[in-house]
């Protein structure tokens, strides 16, 4: 319990604690949205409605999702700058050398820069680029939409877990 409250006591502890569960928080609720549209919305459109119905069905939970994106785009880029400051911190008090030196923690950061550069640029793309169903489209982009309802929702997905494996490898190697 003396552990426990010490933690909770000490400012320089807590902060960095609150910072990093933000973190994890905002990447959690975005890929697991993610998930959700990827497992259960489209494959369940699919199976419930007609095609000509299952993107502007998906476009309303898009929509919404995409206004809850954006507040977590930003508390995650913040929360992460932060988390870098404290591993670098931790880093040099245990080595004496911080982030700079260390090129395997440096390799993956800058994977997982990488990728978030990528699913932020597919988020972004499909707010810019809104793609509204005319009427007028062919058989095979009514069949396009129906099988991917979210444009890129299946990479942004995919690239979500790579993002959340380079998250656990950067975990394990400042301890």
């Amino acid at each position: 319990m003396d552990a426990l409250q010490s933690t909770l006591t000490d400012i320089g502890q807590l902060i960095p604690i609150i910072n990093h569960w933000f973190h994890l928080m905002s990447a959690v609720i975005w890929i697991g949205g993610l998930a959700f549209l990827v497992m259960a919305v489209t494959p369940g459109l699919r199976k419930a409605v007609p095609k000509e119905f299952i993107k502007p069905i998906a476009d309303t939970f898009y929509r919404q999702y995409k206004r809850v994106v954006g507040v977590l785009l930003v508390i995650i880029l913040f929360t992460g700058g932060i988390n870098l400051h404290y591993v670098n911190q931790l880093l040099h008090s245990q080595t004496g050398m911080g982030v700079p030196n260390h090129p395997k923690y440096l390799t993956i950061f800058f994977i997982k820069l990488f990728l978030v550069l990528v699913i932020v640029t597919l988020y972004l793309y499909t707010v810019i680029f809104k793609t509204e169903a005319t009427g007028e489209e062919t058989a095979e982009e009514k069949e396009e939409q129906a099988l991917e309802p979210v444009p890129f929702q299946r990479v942004a997905f995919w690239t979500g877990l790579l993002i959340i494996l380079c998250a656990a490898a950067l975990k394990h190697l400042h301890q």
